[in-house]
């Protein structure tokens, strides 16, 4: 069972700083990663264009996800999850995003923002019943919680 995230600190920037540049919009993309044991490790956070006509929601071209996954496969990746923010909100899933597909072994990250200034909270879930997982960054120390 996999129970972390492993978010770099350069990918939380980046995470932030899409969220700010679409604010009060939804950013979103896909991450791009490997599974390890006791965890899931975020390599890359590949952004994608947020097709939903709903300013308080997000979808992602299926379209981007397919070639983003041909392209993580050739790197020796896979796509692990998807990532996006909810601006004005809280650090959950909302009833919107509960009512999509949690596939086994999917992640769902999460970056809410008070406001454009504000630091985002973070939080990330994963498998069909969207469970909580521990988010931590890696730094020169070793993983930390987030």
């Amino acid at each position: 069972m996999f129970a972390r995230l492993l978010l770099p600190p350069d990918l939380r920037a980046q995470l932030a700083a899409e969220a700010r540049s679409v604010f009060p919009r939804e950013c979103c993309g896909l991450i791009e990663g490997v599974r390890e044991v006791d965890g899931v490790r975020a390599l890359a956070l590949r952004p994608t264009a947020n097709f939903s006509d709903d300013p308080s929601g997000f979808e992602i071209d299926p379209a981007a996800h397919l070639r983003l996954m041909r392209e993580a496969r050739a790197a020796g990746h896979e796509i692990v999850g998807c990532y996006h923010s909810h601006p004005r909100g809280r650090p959950v899933l909302s009833d919107h995003d509960r009512a999509r597909d949690g596939s086994e072994g999917f992640v769902w990250l999460i970056a809410a923002l008070a406001s454009r200034d504000a630091a985002p909270e973070f939080s990330a879930f994963i498998d069909a019943d969207f469970r909580p997982l521990v988010l931590e960054q890696l730094d020169v120390s070793g993983p930390r919680p987030l």
